[in-house]
């Protein structure tokens, strides 16, 4: 598949999201890192969202609880290109109901080549990282070129 560039701009757009067990690990993680991540604009699913806004005070824009299709609601942001780093905190050793929105979450995240954080330390390298204060580019695919070669 042909590719084209994106450029991230220096304020991302950041979603949050973490599974019931790790919600406590993610919000953990937030506090300690509240002044790099106002710089930022943030979303999160429903349940998540509140509970940072709440305990943080940081400004949230919650979007609906992913079981009830906030995953799918982050995956479409990410798709517009609306989405710049994916932070989710998720639980691999327990099944959740809405198992396959978390995999097409994380697919979406991959084919529009966004970094995603999945636990403390990769988040920490990710928001350690130069880049997260600066404005750089990243190849998506080409979607315009895939569906012209199709026809």
């Amino acid at each position: 598949m042909d590719k084209k560039t994106r450029t991230i701009a220096a304020h991302k757009h950041v979603a949050l999201v973490a599974h019931d067990n790790c919600k406590k690990d993610l919000l953990a993680w937030v506090s300690t890192n509240k002044a790099k991540l106002q710089k930022h604009f943030l979303y999160a699913t429903g349940t998540t969202g509140h509970l940072l806004s709440k305990e943080t005070g940081l400004a949230i824009k919650s979007l609906i609880s992913g079981p009830m299709g906030g995953d799918q609601q982050l995956g479409a942001l990410i798709s517009e290109q609306e989405i710049d780093v994916l932070v989710f905190f998720w639980d691999p050793l327990n099944s959740v109901p809405h198992d396959p929105d978390v995999k097409a979450l994380l697919r979406i995240a991959s084919v529009w080549n966004i970094p995603v954080a999945t636990n403390q330390a990769s988040a920490d390298v990710i928001f350690a990282s130069p880049l997260m204060d600066s404005e750089f580019d990243i190849e998506i695919p080409d979607y315009e070129a895939y569906l012209n070669k199709r026809t």
